[in-house]
């Protein structure tokens, strides 16, 4: 199995960016697809965007995030990361780091182990 640690959460102006990075340990980094979920104040939990195990990394996004948000990882650093550009009020949540021994994270699976959260909030 492997432990997930979030960071970099915080407090940002619209239109700013934040990076949160995601550190694994545990077990083979490579052998699992990561992902980013996000839940708002009042609303379930979402999928935000996924990244596959294999050298490639083919990566997944939910439509409200394609063009500003960017994941991906390195697999030496046992990190995965979510830059976050032109951010919007309605970002703001609680952002969890997942992972899944597994192919690819794409919004469909609901994944094995999760990240305690990191805060994000975007103000107007």
């Amino acid at each position: 199995q492997v432990q997930l640690v979030e960071s970099g959460g915080g407090l940002v102006q619209a239109g700013g960016s934040l990076r949160l990075s995601c550190a694994a340990s545990g077990d083979t980094f490579s052998s699992y697809a990561m992902g980013w979920f996000r839940q708002a104040p009042g609303k379930e939990r979402e999928f935000v965007a996924g990244i596959n195990w294999d050298a490639k990394g083919g990566t997944h996004y939910t439509d409200s995030v394609k063009g500003r948000f960017t994941i991906s990882r390195d697999n030496a650093e046992n990190t995965v990361y979510l830059q976050m550009n032109s951010l919007k009020p309605e970002d703001t949540g609680i952002y969890y780091c997942a992972a899944d021994h597994i192919p690819r994270l794409a919004g469909t699976q609901t994944p094995r182990y999760w990240g305690q959260g990191a805060q994000v909030t975007v103000s107007a």
